[in-house]
């Protein structure tokens, strides 16, 4: 039997729940998750193989209306797994149907895309039967999809989803080594697990803030030795992250290592920073040297 491979972008409204849908179908944490919305800037590659399929998921930030350069770039990275996909899987929060005008901006960037188009209603646990039939509404009426009910924190209904993408696949070589679960350096999980401390730990607008630079990256040795440096706006965020007598920075620091060693299966120790880089999100040439891709001019 010839193999199937190809890649599926998570798609949807900040919140949604994409992350969790990413760990739920790996079974394993991939991506960071908190309870705060657009968590996510950067695509995250997940790589599930099984049997003679192979699915390269493609977690992406929420699609908003930008408001700021970082935004501009978050959007950039769904539109571009959404023209690139194989299959697009959109998430839909069950307990918050899509409004109008967020109605409209899902149909327009979906529209970038050819590729056969799956909506997962999330949360189905928790969602209210007419929210669960305003959204079936939508789906069938303007997206032409007949809805899966799913919740990606429990694992309700993801085989059933898996089942529809292994045969939504085209045939394929592997594009992975099939033991592989992802594509991004571990110096990118590492920084991702200190971003998703962040966003435990503090509140309002300081995580949106946080930029998390990995300096150093020490495998070699036992524990492995992290430098990392936690970027951010203004002294007054800094200040806050580092806390009274360094307390909240030290607290930041216990929690990012015991996540980042769950992860690795190896001891660390991080040593963190906090650098001040004004209004980075606001300015190209900062983001590009953080690793953000920046729309080309005329492009959406």
């Amino acid at each position: 039997m010839m193999s199937r491979a190809g890649y599926v972008a998570l798609v949807g409204l900040p919140n949604a729940g994409k992350s969790t849908l990413l760990n739920g179908f790996l079974d394993q944490t991939l991506c960071i998750v908190t309870p705060k919305a657009q968590t996510t800037w950067k695509q995250v590659i997940g790589i599930r193989t099984s049997d003679e399929v192979q699915a390269i998921f493609v977690d992406t930030p929420g699609l908003l209306r930008a408001d700021n350069l970082l935004h501009e770039s978050m959007v950039r990275e769904s539109q571009e797994a959404i023209r690139e996909a194989d299959l697009v899987l959109l998430a839909v929060d069950g307990t918050d149907p899509p409004n109008k005008e967020e109605r409209v901006m899902l149909r327009e960037n979906l529209s970038l895309s050819k590729a056969p188009l799956e909506v997962l209603i999330n949360k189905i646990d928790l969602a209210s039967p007419a929210d669960i039939s305003r959204i079936t509404s939508w789906a069938t009426s303007e997206l032409q999809a007949n809805p899966f009910g799913v919740s990606g924190l429990h694992g309700d209904g993801l085989e059933k989803v898996w089942k529809k993408i292994a045969d939504s696949l085209p045939e394929s070589p592997f594009l992975y080594p099939k033991d592989d679960i992802g594509s991004a350096p571990v110096r990118f999980f590492v920084a991702e697990f200190i971003r998703e401390a962040v966003f435990d730990q503090y509140s309002q607008e300081v995580p949106y803030a946080v930029y998390v630079s990995i300096d150093e990256f020490r495998e070699g040795q036992d524990p492995i030795y992290v430098k990392a440096n936690l970027i951010v706006e203004r002294d007054s965020q800094k200040m806050i992250v580092l806390g009274k007598r360094g307390r909240s920075i030290k607290k930041l620091g216990e929690l990012a290592r015991r996540k980042i060693e769950d992860f690795l299966e190896r001891r660390i120790y991080l040593d963190l920073w906090v650098k001040v880089l004004p209004n980075w999100r606001r300015r190209k040439g900062d983001l590009e040297r953080l690793g953000f891709h920046l729309p080309k001019a005329g492009r959406k």
